[in-house]
């Protein structure tokens, strides 16, 4: 393996690259997924070949380029050139790289206020992989830095939970509506609850634990203290949603996800997907079976991945 900036490596690169980048827990799970590996710079790996299906990565640069470049001045040009709004991923000569994003149009992302979809303005990334020569894609997965959604957090919740909940229909762009009716299982403490009731849902709460008094009491919640196994789908006929972030085995959960799609094909889910070990390739796959679905992997979401099926 050798890196761009070696002279070697130069004369053998391929004729499609693709950069996946993750978070520093989590790239072995996704060097794992990835096939012809060619290069590392810290989390961002480069492959070759068209993009691949992975699901550990937090942002994907499509076809990167490599830019040559003697200034701080002929660097921004050239990425001017190339795009509009850039996010710089420190790798090698920060202070440099630093020196020349002062030269391309700002960019300084606000947290975004849930609920609301995704910037929609295209978002490349760049980095310095040293003094003189930049990777850069004008097109990524995601339009926010690094893959990396912010939001303008609440201390209401009775747990960081609920930033799971709002980043998974963020990038869903679908949200329960008001006076909808929610089935969440695994629900206590309550963080996920309460993002359901804030959008004036209907929720109806299951846990053999009991939620915090400040969601359970809150209007539109209803707490079932039980087993979510237990719960028949003839008992909710109805339902617009339903959400889990149960702790079993994905197995487990898919055979009951089964069971509510054979009575209601059009209920939207919301599932984390929670392994042990480095995850389950055929489990995630069987998932991915299910008509209208995705597994992605959120910032949020640490060692877990999140099965979403929504009618858009």
């Amino acid at each position: 393996m050798y890196r761009i900036s070696d002279k070697k490596w130069r004369k053998t690169i391929p004729t499609q690259l693709t950069g996946y980048l993750s978070t520093p827990d989590l790239k072995d799970r996704l060097k794992n997924e990835l096939k012809s590996i060619v290069s590392e710079y810290d989390d961002l790996i480069l492959a070759e070949g068209p993009p691949q299906k992975v699901h550990w990565a937090q942002n994907i640069w499509f076809n990167p380029q490599i830019i040559q470049f003697a200034s701080i001045k002929e660097a921004a040009l050239k990425l001017r050139e190339l795009g509009k709004l850039w996010s710089f991923y420190p790798y090698k000569s920060i202070r440099r790289g630093t020196l020349i994003s002062e030269k391309l149009p700002y960019f300084s992302p606000k947290p975004l206020i849930f609920p609301n979809i995704p910037p929609k303005t295209p978002l490349g990334s760049w980095t310095l992989l040293d003094e003189n020569t930049i990777l850069a894609s004008t097109l990524c997965s995601s339009s926010f830095a690094q893959g990396i959604p912010l939001f303008k957090e609440s201390k209401t919740p009775p747990s960081r939970a609920y930033l799971k909940l709002w980043e998974a229909l963020t990038l869903a762009e679908c949200f329960p509506k008001p006076g909808e009716s929610c089935l969440e299982v695994g629900a206590s403490p309550g963080s996920w609850t309460w993002v359901l009731q804030s959008l004036g849902a209907h929720v109806t709460a299951v846990d053999r634990a009991a939620l915090d008094p400040s969601i359970a009491n809150l209007p539109n919640v209803t707490c079932l203290k039980k087993d979510a196994f237990s719960i028949s789908p003839s008992d909710f006929p109805n339902l617009d949603w339903i959400l889990s972030d149960l702790i079993c085995y994905p197995e487990k959960l898919l055979t009951w996800v089964k069971q509510w799609l054979d009575i209601n094909a059009k209920v939207n889910f919301i599932c984390t997907l929670k392994f042990q070990g480095d995850g389950n390739d055929e489990i995630i796959q069987e998932f991915e079976k299910i008509e209208g679905s995705r597994i992605i992997h959120l910032f949020h979401n640490k060692h877990e991945l999140t099965w979403i099926k929504v009618q858009n």
